[in-house]
């Protein structure tokens, strides 16, 4: 499939040929959910903890006697019911991820890829290259290119001074190709690749 190609000043460096198997598949929004929550999973730090009635320092001596109170036959202050006590069944920590296998991590990649440009919101750069790399003279750019919020797919190396200009610019990411994820593609309205990071992905998908 065809792909115009487009230069930071908007003009047009002509076209590119994308692989019909990763830029052209057909969108299954269950994939992508499944490997979005696989993501989210694996970032939960899971250190939720509270203390339980055998953690609890308090007494265990019985504090009212057995008959004649006319109340419950309470044996320890670390019961749940008592300010101060244990909490039940509460959150210990774990571990919130789980496996998903490499093809189907490698599917989802693929259909987010298809998914942008199914919506016309794939973009591929010549290069991610700025002579003057200042964050005003950026937003100016892309401002005439009509990113609002990008997420920006480099080759192997990212460019230093672009990735610096762009750093501060609300709702735009700027990533290597090693990097590319499902979730931060969906999360942004415009993807953008450059040619280097298009070569690099379809040997790494293919």
């Amino acid at each position: 499939m065809k792909h115009d190609i487009l230069k930071l000043d908007a003009s047009k460096a002509g076209n590119i040929d994308l692989a019909e198997e990763i830029f052209g598949l057909d969108v299954r929004r269950d994939i992508l959910h499944r490997m979005v929550n696989w993501q989210l999973a694996k970032r939960r730090a899971g250190t939720h903890k509270v203390k339980e009635k055998s953690e609890i320092s308090a007494t265990t001596k019985k504090f009212v006697r057995q008959k004649g109170s006319g109340g419950a036959r309470h044996g320890s202050r670390k019961a749940v019911q008592f300010r101060g006590g244990g909490v039940a069944h509460g959150p210990r920590v774990r571990d919130h991820s789980h496996d998903l296998t490499k093809k189907f991590r490698k599917l989802a990649l693929k259909t987010a890829l298809s998914a942008k440009a199914k919506d016309g919101k794939l973009i591929v750069l010549d290069s991610a290259e700025f002579s003057d790399a200042k964050t005003k003279n950026l937003v100016a750019a892309f401002a005439k290119l009509g990113w609002k919020s990008a997420l920006i797919i480099d080759g192997a190396q990212i460019n230093e001074g672009f990735a610096r200009a762009a750093r501060n610019i609300p709702q735009i990411d700027v990533l290597p190709e090693i990097g590319a994820n499902v979730y931060d593609i969906l999360r942004r309205d415009t993807l953008v690749l450059t040619k280097g990071a298009v070569e690099a992905l379809e040997a790494r998908l293919k």
